[in-house]
């Protein structure tokens, strides 16, 4: 099995990940290395045709996809080692990573791992709606990877499942599609995000439906309907061709749990053990992982400052309260 070796290795490159990587390597480190599993870098903003991104970061307003290529290529510009195809699989208590790749399996010995998994929505399943499995019923995600990578249209008017911020992002894309969804649908009061961000697609004929929750989907093989329990208790249907379920963010922590750590979401730190306890200095955790969701903008703010966290830590320099891990 091949085994080789870096400074610090990235899980993760989406904007948090490629931030941390570009600023490690500006901060003198010499060897990091980027584990990427999609055979792109730039997570989920890739899938993103429309704007706004990069008002922070480059001081203007760019497409999701024209961002990440610019974060890609400033982190390959200053040096980063990017693996794309790369999957970790295990982590091990002193940075050994154990990684699948096109190439088979091979281990990393790293002296700091930051993980930036993100964060994914959470799927239909998860939240109990009942109805048979018809086609057109699908996460943001798997929406704007279908739009904007495959160049596909899954349905024509499908209704909108949540008003997160990523939910106007699913808006944005049906609409870049030639898609018009039928309503928006929020359980709440009033919209999650920005209040008057419901304005727009009020103004482009698609209602927003607060105090509404979905009951059921309608449909065999495709979507032809949605049944909705209004303010006042009464079952409402509209008529759809799809389903598009929008934010509830769950971060993806499965490879910190199962080596034993917890995330801890308040502060940039080191891992923690299940009592909170840092335990471990070998591993770090930032972006969505620790709090979704976070704009990619604040991921990548956010990547700068634990940049400089994890060159403190190799430096034997980090804050006190975190000094006595090993101990």
């Amino acid at each position: 099995m091949k085994s080789t070796q870096c400074q610090v290795a990235i899980i993760g490159a989406g904007p948090g990940g490629l931030s941390i990587a570009t600023e490690l390597k500006k901060l003198g480190v010499d060897h990091v290395a980027l584990l990427e599993r999609e055979s792109t870098a730039g997570g989920i903003p890739r899938h993103c045709g429309h704007s706004p991104f990069g008002m922070r970061e480059f001081r203007r307003v760019l497409s999701g996809a024209e961002y990440t290529r610019r974060l890609t290529a400033q982190a390959e510009k200053a040096g980063v080692e990017i693996r794309l195809a790369t999957t970790v699989t295990e982590l091990g208590q002193c940075g050994e990573l154990s990684l699948s790749t096109n190439e088979g399996r091979q281990q990393l010995k790293a002296e700091r791992v930051v993980i930036c998994s993100g964060a994914r929505e959470k799927p239909r399943a998860a939240r109990l709606v009942s109805g048979a499995r018809p086609q057109a019923v699908m996460t943001t995600g798997a929406l704007q990877s279908m739009i904007y990578l495959k160049q596909q249209r899954p349905c024509k008017r499908p209704v909108i499942i949540g008003s997160e911020m990523v939910a106007f992002s699913a808006f944005l894309s049906c609409r870049h599609a030639g898609m018009k969804p039928v309503a928006m649908i929020e359980a709440g009061p009033v919209v999650s995000w920005w209040r008057l961000a419901a304005l727009l697609p009020r103004l482009l004929g698609t209602p927003v439906l607060t105090n509404t929750s979905l009951e059921a989907i309608e449909g065999k093989d495709k979507v032809r309907a949605v049944m909705l329990k209004r303010p006042s208790g009464e079952l409402a249907t509209i008529d759809c061709d799809g389903v598009i379920f929008t934010g509830q963010f769950i971060g993806e922590s499965t490879l910190a749990t199962m080596a034993g750590f917890a995330i801890d979401t308040v502060t940039n730190s080191p891992l923690v053990d299940a009592y909170g306890r840092c335990s471990n200095i070998n591993y770090f955790a930032s972006g969505n992982l620790r709090y979704p969701l976070k704009t990619a903008g604040q991921c990548w703010r956010e990547g700068r400052d634990m940049a400089s966290l994890v060159k403190a830590s190799l430096d034997g320099k980090l804050p006190d309260r975190w000094a006595q891990t090993n101990a």
